[in-house]
Parts: C-alpha cells; structure tokens; sequence
C-alpha cells in the first residue's frame, strides 16, 4: 500500500512567511489543543443552533401548511438532513482551494460561509410571509452550513495527535470532541433563556434569532484561533512532510478506498447515537411529553455536562486498554441502551430525563475515541484528506438522517423502533472494528 504522496504542501507564500516570523516561537500541545476545541465547539454551536431550532421554530414557522405539529417536525428534519449530503461536496471543492492557495484562504471562506449561512438564518421570513420560497431559503442556507464544514477541516486535530506522547495518544485524541458537548451547551443555554423568558409569540417573531446572530461572532473568534495554529512552525513542518497536505479525493480513493469505507462505520454506534441523546429527544418531548420545554433544556446542559466528564474520561480508559477495545466495549454498551433507552422515554419526564443523562454519558465515552479511529489506517500523504472525506461519510450515515429516522419510526411504530435504529450502528461498528482488525492481521 502507497504511503507517500508529492502534491505539494498545501501552504501559500503568506503563511510560509508567517511561520518564519514565527519560527522561534514554538507551540505547545496544551495552546493547540485550545485552538482545537474553540474551532469545534464553534461548528458544533452553528450546527445545533439550527438543530434545535428544527424543532422550536421552524415547523411553526416555515411549515404552518403541516396537517400537524408531527408532520412539521418531519419536514424540518427532512432539510436538517440537507447539510449531511452537502458536507462531503464542500470538503472535495475546498481541498483544491487548499491545494491552490493555502490552508489560511480555505479556512477564511469556508468559516466565512458556515457562519454566514447560520447568520442568515436570523433573517428568514416564515411561510406567511413570502410562502415557499421561505422553504427554499431555509434549504440553501442548510446546504451552506454542510458544504462550509466540508471546508473546515484542519488538520488541527492531526497536528495535535501527531504532537502527542506515545503513551496518551487517547489523551489527545479525546480534546477535540470536547467541542460538541461544549457547542451544545452553549446553543440549549441561550435558546433554553429565550424560551423560558419570552411569551411563544415572542419567541418565535424575534427571541429564536438571536442565537443565529451569536454564531458569526463565535466563527470570527473560532477562525482567528485556526489560522495562529496554521501559520506556526510545528503546523509546516508537517506539511512538508506530507503530513497534512491536501490531496486529491481521486488519488485518496484509489490508495484508501477499502480504508475509507471502514473508518465510515467504525464509529456508527457513537454517530448514530449523537443526535438521538441531543435533537431526538427533544423533538419527542414537545409533541408528546407534558414537561416545560425550557426546563427540559435545563436538563439537557446537564446531560452535556456529564458528556464533558465522560470524554475525558474515555481518554483514560483508551490509553489503558487501546481504542480499539475502548470503541467495542462502547459499541456493545450503547446495544444494551438501545433496548434501556425507549424504556425510559416512554416512563414519563423522569425518565425522560433520564434519558438524555445517562445517554450523554454513555455518548462521551465512544465519542471521545470516535475520531481519532478514522485517521488510523491513513498513509502520510493520505491522511489529512482521508480522514476528512472519511468523517463526512461517517456523519452521513450515522447521523444525518437519525432524526428523521427516529422520530418517523417511532411516531409510526413505537419507540422500541428507536432502539432498533440505534442498535443497528453498535453492530456495523462492532462489525467494521472484526474487519479492520482482520485485514491488519492479513497485511
């Protein structure tokens, strides 16, 4: 298998510069790995943002033409979706902008673009203002979130692991998951103050917005966080060692086509669970639960905080038993929640509750090892691109759609049908673990 490629480092003139400038000024891994979890809690904040104004907002506001409540949520889900299919288009499209201007320009645009697509979001008409074409916005600015986070990929969390001791890859690997619990905390907060705060009236004229206008500001601060790690000396020497150069999907294909395919369902149980502990529930309790919508948010911080112990955590445990063994004894877990979990849906708020808290924790201990699983297999020259188009495949099967999924089945045929979704990624990821395991012992 080719280990090696020779496209050049994917650095323009300015940031070769700026790293001479910088040169005797070397990064620690503990400021790389702020500059990380800023630059994902970020994208996981513009993407929850939206997720939890799937089911707040928008199934009143753009789709008030629904027979029901149930309906309205489903079209909101359907367009949720939208950004998973977009996603690996952008990273295709931004790794030649990589490749032809530098790693600086590509992370400009496209975190100009992810904030810009969830700020304009602040501005959208509903339907009983300009009818379907408020559909239509809501589609396009969805499509621009996915196709900007294509773009967003770094290589950040790479230099971070590729700085790490021996003995604490887990450790490392762990950090930049800590941004979606974070990002999540951080939207539930603000929409959950909103909620509480403002009369429905309110809330959905003008209360819903203000969280799509905190969103650039967050991308502007997250954006200036990536681009000091990208122009530092430890960040080009990388490049140059073709590390964290962009390749061509084509030529990635070719060399990991078979490595790609596994690493997307390697951590099917953790994705798909991710937005069935977060949006799922959620939705489920404004159309069918009797709790307060405000303090179920509430609970949901609380779920995101025990996530955060959880992930940290799992870097312990990984670096003790291995990831591998770390992300199948997960996988199993979350098999045996999949039967636990719509027990407790359908026991009332505490269980409910319940829910969301002990499924955050069971969550933050695959997540947390999730990632650093996809870039395993990846030659030099391979990885950076690779492990991209690999994580937008795994977010597209796992996760996009689990929403949709979840609630269309569950509202149709029970909620053990949750469990059965759920239970289907534990086995592909317990599944892809056999496999890839066995081609290591072939090779």
């Amino acid at each position: 298998m080719a280990t090696t490629s020779h496209y050049g480092p994917s650095s323009s003139s300015l940031e070769r510069d700026a790293r001479r400038i910088h040169d005797d000024k070397p990064v620690s891994p503990g400021s790389i790995a702020i500059g990380v979890v800023i630059g994902r809690m970020s994208e996981f904040f513009d993407f929850f943002v939206y997720g939890l104004a799937s089911v707040l907002v928008f199934p009143q506001l753009i789709f008030p033409f629904a027979p029901d409540r149930l309906t309205g949520t489903l079209y909101s889900f359907a367009i949720f979706s939208l950004a998973f299919l977009a996603r690996p288009v952008g990273s295709v499209v931004f790794m030649t902008i990589d490749r032809l201007y530098g790693r600086g320009t590509k992370l400009t645009i496209a975190l100009f673009l992810l904030g810009g697509s969830t700020a304009s979001i602040a501005f959208l008409p509903g339907y009983n203002e300009i009818g379907v074409w408020s559909i239509a916005l809501l589609a396009l600015f969805r499509l621009g979130q996915g196709f900007a986070l294509g773009g967003a990929w770094d290589g950040l969390a790479s230099l971070l692991a590729l700085n790490a001791p021996a003995k604490h890859r887990g450790w490392y690997a762990m950090i930049p998951q800590l941004g979606a619990p974070i990002g999540f905390a951080l939207a539930s907060t603000l929409f959950g103050y909103f909620v509480a705060n403002l009369s429905n009236e309110d809330f959905l004229s003008w209360g819903w917005r203000y969280p799509f206008f905190v969103a650039f500001a967050i991308n502007v601060v997250a954006l200036f966080a990536r681009l000091r790690l990208v122009m530092t000396k430890e960040f080009g020497t990388l490049l140059e060692q073709h590390e964290l150069e962009a390749a061509p999907i084509l030529d990635v294909l070719r060399v990991h086509g078979r490595d790609i395919l596994i690493g997307a369902f390697v951590p099917l149980a953790s994705f798909a669970m991710f937005h069935l502990v977060t949006i799922f529930p959620l939705g489920w309790m404004s159309l069918y639960g009797n709790q307060p919508i405000g303090a179920f948010m509430v609970v949901q911080v609380v779920g995101a905080m025990v996530g955060i112990v959880t992930i940290i955590a799992s870097g312990l445990i990984a670096d003790r038993i291995g990831r591998r063994a770390q992300l199948a004894i997960c996988a199993v877990i979350i098999a045996i929640f999949s039967f636990v979990g719509p027990i407790l849906i359908a026991s009332g708020n505490s269980g409910h509750d319940a829910f969301v808290i002990i499924g955050f924790g069971v969550l933050g201990l695959s997540f947390g090892q999730a990632t650093g699983s996809i870039s395993s297999r990846f030659g030099r020259g391979y990885r950076y691109t690779g492990a991209a188009f690999t994580s937008d495949l795994a977010w597209l099967i796992g996760a996009g759609f689990a929403p949709l999924v979840a609630l269309s089945l569950s509202s149709r045929f029970g909620l053990p049908f949750v469990g059965y979704y759920l239970l289907s990624g534990a086995i592909c990821t317990l599944a892809a673990l056999a496999f890839s395991r066995a081609l290591e012992q072939r090779e």
